[in-house]
């Protein structure tokens, strides 16, 4: 969201209890944050679960994490069973779309958001956001994969990409936590951007040096 569509945004909402999420935010704090859903289509497929944890000082800060179950409020196939190993019968009981997003809102604050193909994430949020809060999702947001993309163009310019997500978290010696669970996914992305930043920094001391 650019500065002047959040500024009117602000503006027009001021008196509503969900402006606080269009101030600018002045923190140190990335919030990396996955969710499994019935599928991969953005306009027809539901959440399953939610898991967002804090990164602070160089930390992924596992004791302040946000998770939460979902009802998708419909059966889904054993492909996608498969895939997350969440049954319809462990997520019939869980909170409905709308009242675990609010949930996370509630949690997350203005705080920007890191993903691996965070878009994906935050078309999935959008499904419910604007009803909530009458405005989308504002937090700044920072994909993995953009900037391991990034990365390596700049330190291999003439190697082919390749951003699928287990290849990088081999190129950047980082084990998979809990492979398609929303806190395993969660935790791994985290860590994965912690060796990247830690990599950048290397680098950038070589070429000061």
């Amino acid at each position: 969201m650019n500065a002047l569509r959040r500024r009117y945004l602000h503006w027009r909402h001021r008196h509503k209890p969900w402006v606080r999420l269009l101030a600018p935010y002045h923190g140190e704090e990335l919030v990396s944050i996955d969710l499994e859903t019935t599928g991969l289509d953005p306009r027809r497929d539901e959440i399953i679960s939610i898991a967002a944890v804090p990164i602070r000082d160089g930390i992924l800060r596992l004791s302040e994490r946000f998770t939460c179950l979902v009802s998708p409020g419909r059966d889904f196939d054993i492909e996608s069973i498969r895939h997350h190993r969440l049954r319809p019968s462990e997520v019939a009981d869980a909170l409905p779309p709308r009242e675990a997003v609010k949930a996370l809102l509630h949690w997350l604050g203005n705080r920007p958001l890191l993903g691996y193909n965070i878009g994906f994430d935050c078309a999935m949020l959008n499904r419910h956001v604007p009803a909530i809060t009458g405005f989308a999702l504002p937090n700044a947001r920072h994909d993995l994969a953009r900037a391991y993309a990034a990365w390596l163009r700049r330190t291999r310019p003439t190697c082919d990409l390749d951003l699928r997500f287990d290849t990088l978290l081999t190129e950047l010696g980082v084990p998979a936590l809990g492979r398609h669970s929303a806190l395993g996914d969660a935790c791994t992305t985290a860590a994965a951007w912690l060796a990247l930043q830690a990599r950048r920094s290397v680098q950038r001391a070589v070429k000061g040096g």
